[in-house]
């Protein structure tokens, strides 16, 4: 029986298009957010992992799972997706039937891991531990073309989310689950994440330092070799070079490794994929003074500037603003005083009521992290034509 979408994760390839968010201010006049959606962005980064990277471009599913981004990116050449659940498998697979999922987090119910390999046709999986691995060998019948990769703990202090706090083993510990991998009867790879929001290309070396020390340690072949995500987003408290140095810093990393001619090499990209392929019209809905009040904040698609992200904006042009600016206090709309951004916002001084603030760099963790308490819940997306171009400057 065919699983049927829910509505609000049908296509939505067909958005309603505008020229500029000034025209969809315009048209709608709206007192509610709206997500920008510019699919020639999320083209213009996929080329650059498509064309680049020599290995397979698997997208991080979790870090903006919208149809319109899938759609975006899969008519762009994306064929691989990095899932971490079974709804994300499924979301992937009835979008897109001749795409390839890949069940990447390393811990997974029995059932999702049975229901992936059966159902979906999904023949890759982690592991950090041994009774993963175990319970993955009690669910799935062991064949050489169900690939275990084992990943491997990276600690860098260049990233905003160290991931290797969470999951990820030794090199000696990984020597251990490789070899039970091979006497199971499955083939092997291994895997590393940097960590999201890498703010040094060196971190890649680190890893294949690590992947490096279980090669010559190891006589198990390995089928593949996963650099996992970690590619940066522009923000405005972070200057990062130009993802081609990222994948340039991958591919010199790899050189020289003993490797089978036919291993191939994965990267897992969401944030450097989707970053600048949304942004957020957020309205004005009160002023108090330095403080102003948002019809979108923490709770709904600014979560991640909890952890000091700061996104890009500009002034939605509807009239002349001050050229003087105010640091202002940006409250959100729920009724919880943690509601608010963590720093001040520097903002036309004549700002009021009724006026509209873009905010850029929203197709990472923007709708996908959002939430509907207090029943604010931001749902509305449109397609616009034109680029993103940030009022401010990025720091030093």
């Amino acid at each position: 029986m065919k699983e049927v979408l829910p509505e609000a994760l049908s296509d939505t390839s067909e958005l309603p298009a505008y020229a500029t968010p000034e025209d969809v201010v315009a048209d709608l006049a709206p007192d509610y957010p709206i997500f920008c959606v510019r699919p020639h962005a999320i083209a213009r980064a996929a080329r650059v992992f498509l064309e680049k990277f020599p290995g397979d471009t698997l997208y991080a599913v979790k870090c903006n799972p919208m149809p319109h981004m899938l759609d975006s990116l899969y008519k762009a050449g994306i064929r691989h997706f990095d899932t971490a659940s079974l709804s994300e498998i499924a979301l992937v697979s009835q979008l897109f039937p001749e795409s390839i999922c890949y069940f990447m987090h390393p811990v997974k119910a029995r059932d999702a891991i049975r229901e992936a390999h059966q159902r979906y046709g999904v023949r890759h999986h982690v592991v950090d531990h041994a009774d993963e691995l175990k319970k993955i060998s009690e669910v799935i019948p062991a064949r050489k073309d169900v690939v275990i990769l084992v990943r491997l703990a990276v600690h860098h202090q260049a990233v905003v989310y160290d991931l290797s706090t969470k999951f990820g083993t030794s090199v000696d510990a990984a020597l251990s689950l490789l070899a039970e991998i091979d006497r199971l009867g499955f083939s092997a790879g291994l895997c590393f994440h940097v960590g999201s929001q890498c703010l040094d290309a060196e971190a890649y070396a680190v890893g294949m330092q690590s992947v490096r020390d279980v090669i010559e340690r190891s006589t198990v072949p390995l089928e593949c070799i996963d650099v996992g995500g970690g590619f940066p987003g522009r923000y405005l408290n972070h200057r990062v070079d130009d993802l081609a140095s990222y994948i340039g810093a991958i591919v010199e990393a790899t050189r020289g490794l003993d490797l089978p001619e036919s291993s191939r090499l994965f990267c897992e990209p969401g944030r450097g994929l989707s970053e600048g392929g949304e942004s957020l019209i957020a309205q004005v809905q009160l002023r108090k003074g330095s403080a102003i009040y948002l019809n979108d904040g923490i709770y709904g698609s600014m979560n991640e500037e909890q952890t000091g992200l700061r996104r890009p904006y500009r002034m939605v042009a509807t009239r002349s603003f001050s050229e003087e600016t105010t640091g202002f206090t940006v409250y959100g709309p729920t009724c919880d005083s943690v509601d608010v951004l963590p720093d001040p916002v520097a903002l036309p001084a004549d700002i009021r009521e009724g006026d509209w603030i873009e905010f850029g760099g929203m197709g990472a963790y923007g709708a996908a992290c959002r939430t509907a308490f207090n029943g604010f819940f931001p749902d509305t997306f449109v397609q616009v034509e034109n680029e993103f171009v940030s009022d401010t400057q990025p720091e030093d």
